[in-house]
This record gives structure tokens, sequence and C-alpha cells, in this order.
């Protein structure tokens, strides 16, 4: 008897009708934006021996970037106006990127390849490529920071993992990614960068990045020719990627010119030694879960 209870009792727990009135929906499958494609329009480059790591520029000058020294070019003639630089194996090795504004260069730099990974924020009169003020970030779980810009009273920066040379060995490049803070670099949120995105760049990480004035997130890599256009996740804590850009700039930082009207890009050749101005084509913006930043 109690056997036969025991059986009654499995019956009625996997029945049909138990089954159907569980309250579960039959859920779709998410459907990730169509990934848009297009090339960037090479408008000019100038030659500039720097131009190794990225490019800054403002209304009168492009500044050309690799490890400890800095290049300041007229915008205009290309002519070589001055250099700011820093003693081999000193206190800066691995500038990254940097911005301008308001008269000063702004500047990711790290130690790379060192681990445990370090990174700085170093700030550079523009006019008389001096350097002004620096703020030690130290070491962070986020990894090395490769750029960073104004976002919403703070900052977004972007941070790398590696796979090989420069890399912690127990993370991965995977383990990149978009982080924001406050203006006093107290962190305040962040994102994953996709899967297909991250897969593209490793063994390394986004070398480059910034908002577009399209309000959407623009990352290039460390030597794909590659522009990759994210926006922010209405939901979730992963980017959403919507296209991926060709573009003459093997990865590397990049800034979009805040001075001139419409989609002006600066990237550099690193092969080559040359910054590159380029026209980036239109975005749509057109997923329910995608947002401008």
């Amino acid at each position: 008897m109690r056997a036969l209870a025991l059986a009654a009792l499995l019956t009625l727990t996997v029945s049909p009708v138990a089954a159907q009135s569980s309250g579960f929906p039959k859920l779709e499958e998410w459907t990730p934006p169509v990934v848009q494609t297009g090339t960037a329009k090479l408008i000019r480059e100038y030659p500039a021996p720097e131009a190794r790591q990225g490019v800054a520029v403002d209304g009168r000058y492009v500044y050309a970037v690799v490890n400890s020294i800095i290049g300041k070019y007229d915008k205009q003639s290309g002519a070589l106006i001055a250099r700011w630089t820093s003693p081999r194996n000193g206190p800066i090795r691995h500038i990254n990127s940097c911005y301008a504004a308001h008269n000063e260069l702004w500047c990711a730099n790290s130690n790379f390849p060192e681990v445990p990974m370090g990174s700085s924020v170093e700030v550079f009169d523009a006019r008389t490529m001096t350097h002004k003020r620096s703020h030690g970030l130290g070491l962070l779980d986020e990894g090395s920071l490769t750029f960073f810009e104004p976002y919403r009273g703070g900052y977004m920066a972007g941070f790398a993992h590696y796979d090989d040379k420069g890399g912690t060995g127990f993370k991965s490049s995977r383990y990149s990614a978009i982080v924001t803070y406050d203006a006093q670099w107290r962190r305040t949120g962040g994102w994953l960068i996709p899967d297909a995105v991250q897969a593209r760049m490793a063994p390394n990480a986004a070398s480059g990045g910034g908002i577009g004035p399209d309000g959407l997130l623009y990352l290039l890599g460390h030597d794909r020719t590659e522009l990759y256009v994210l926006a922010k996740p209405r939901l979730g804590p992963v980017l959403i990627h919507l296209a991926t850009i060709d573009i003459a700039a093997e990865g590397q930082a990049f800034v979009w010119d805040k001075t001139v009207k419409g989609r002006r890009l600066y990237a550099i050749s690193r092969p080559k030694g040359v910054i590159r101005a380029f026209d980036i084509p239109e975005v749509r913006l057109d997923h329910p879960d995608a947002r401008r930043f």
C-alpha cells in the first residue's frame, strides 16, 4: 500500500495538469540588432613620428602621442610646433590616449606591460606643452586605463586586460570593460563589451574610445582596421553592438573633433606614423533595447 501511495504522489507531481497550471509563459528568444556596416572617408593626413598610440585635437592643433612623447602640430599646415618628452624608463612610460579641453591635454597613462597594472591621469598645458598635474589611480581591478573622457559630470573610461603580454594571467581580455566615475574617480557604473566585439579585439582590448556626436560609443581595438559602434542597453550590463565601420587606421586611440560640425574623427596609422582625419557615416539607432549615452 505504501508503494502504491508513493507512486500516486509521484504521478500527481509531474502530471500535465500541474505543469499547465504552473503559470510560466513561453519565452521568445531575444533578437539582437542586425550589425550595420560602412566605411570611413579619409579627408587628410599628417606625417607625425609620434603617432604610435593616439591623437588629440583642438581648434588649431593636432597632438600625436607615443608612450612618453607628445608632438604638437599645426592643424592647417601640419608643421611641428613643439614636443613634450619624458625620460626613458621614467615615471610616465605608456601614455595610451589624450583629449584636449580648455587649453589642456588630459591623458590616460599606464605602466603597461608591467604587472600589477597601474594607471594615472596626466594633465598638460597644451599651450606650453608642459606637465601640470597628475592623479594616480594606482592598482584597479578594472585593469589598465586606455582612454577616458568627460561624462555626466564625471568620466567614462575604458580598461584593458590582455591574454598575452601585459596580462595578469588570471583575467583574460574578456574582462575588459567600460566604467563610469564621478568627478573624484569614484565608480558609479559600467558595462561589459559584447562578446562578438571583444573577440575581434582579442588578445588585446579597446585601445581607443569616445562618445560620438550621435550619443553612441565608438571603440577601436589594438590593430584591426575596424571601428565598433555600441549603444547603452535599456536594461542589463552588456553594451549593444550596432555597427562595424571600416577605417584606414590600425586600431589605437582616436578622438572626435568637437570644434567642427559633422562627424569628423582623428585616428592614426601606427605602422606609417601618420595622423588621419576621417568623416564617419551615420549609424541608425533602431533597436528597442538600444539607447544613446
